[in-house]
């Protein structure tokens, strides 16, 4: 019973959001502390993580929705808009900031649900 429900590919998918949550604040923070760094260059997470997370929950497979990893790399379509060649923008990754922490904070309330039905389930009722 327990096994099904911790590796059901919703619940293995809704894990694999949160991570990447995490991962892209990592990004945003890190564009915010170069924000005046000659030549840097924006980071967020590659945008196939979507697709295929959303692909391998269709399937139905946690372990396939468990294969797929969120990563960091360069934002191609992020361009300077300075002569100094750094293609951070600090108002987007504001805005950025916010979209990613509301989804935080949904992520985890899923998570929650879910932990409250089985506390539920364990003391009957």
């Amino acid at each position: 019973m327990i096994d099904g429900l911790f590796a059901s590919a919703n619940y293995q998918g809704v894990k694999k959001m949160l991570d990447a949550t995490v991962l892209r604040q990592e990004a945003i923070a890190s564009n915010l502390a170069n924000v005046e760094t000659p030549n840097y260059k924006r980071v967020d997470l590659s945008p196939s993580f979507a697709s295929q997370l959303s692909n391998a929950i269709g399937s139905g497979s946690g372990a396939r929705v468990g294969s797929v990893n969120p990563t960091v790399g360069i934002d191609q379509t992020a361009v300077a808009q300075n002569r100094d060649g750094n293609s951070v923008q600090l108002e987007k990754e504001m805005i950025y900031l916010q979209k990613n922490m509301v989804a935080h904070q949904l992520q985890t309330q899923m998570l929650s649900g879910t932990f409250a039905k089985l506390n539920a389930a364990i003391k009957g009722r």
